[in-house]
């Protein structure tokens, strides 16, 4: 491995750097996270890594034809039931839940990339929508809503007087 050549022209010495010096004046050294990656006993609770009420994220995919919207997401495991599609003000909303099978204890996961519980998704439309023609269908755990764009407004050419 090549070694640095020091020019002594450095704008950052390392040696006379303290990580302290960036730490707010709410925030102590007592509160830090300790050099060695463990939690010194002054820092507060994380509290965000507690399981909270918050849905989870459905992964979709949008796009146009010339005359609809389509939404794609997939939806493994999920039946018709336990999903409700809404559009309000052109944004469509996707909830639904994914409800886990055999109960496993934790500790013995070896991985654990799977969500179980409920989940949530809108999607501001690019365009105006008919919102009253659109269709869903489910299909192989597959969710595809097709919605119609709403005709648009033809631009009119106004003379003037």
């Amino acid at each position: 491995m090549a070694q640095r050549q020091d020019s002594g022209d450095d704008l950052f010495d390392m040696d006379e750097f303290d990580s302290n010096d960036f730490l707010s004046e709410e925030t102590s050294a007592d509160q830090a996270v300790s050099d060695n990656g463990q939690q010194n006993e002054a820092a507060p609770e994380d509290d965000w890594l507690e399981e909270a009420e918050v849905p989870g994220q459905l992964a979709v995919d949008v796009y146009q034809t010339k005359e609809d919207i389509y939404v794609i997401a997939p939806v493994p495991g999920v039946s018709r039931d336990d999903m409700d599609l809404s559009i309000v003000e052109s944004t469509l909303t996707v909830r639904g839940a994914r409800k886990e099978g055999e109960k496993v204890r934790t500790s013995d996961y070896f991985v654990q990339e799977c969500y179980w519980g409920e989940f949530s998704r809108s999607i501001i439309l690019p365009v105006e929508v008919k919102e009253e023609e659109a269709e869903a269908e489910l299909k192989d755990g597959m969710l595809t809503v097709k919605i119609p764009k709403a005709e648009q407004d033809k631009v009119k050419k106004i003379d003037i007087a």
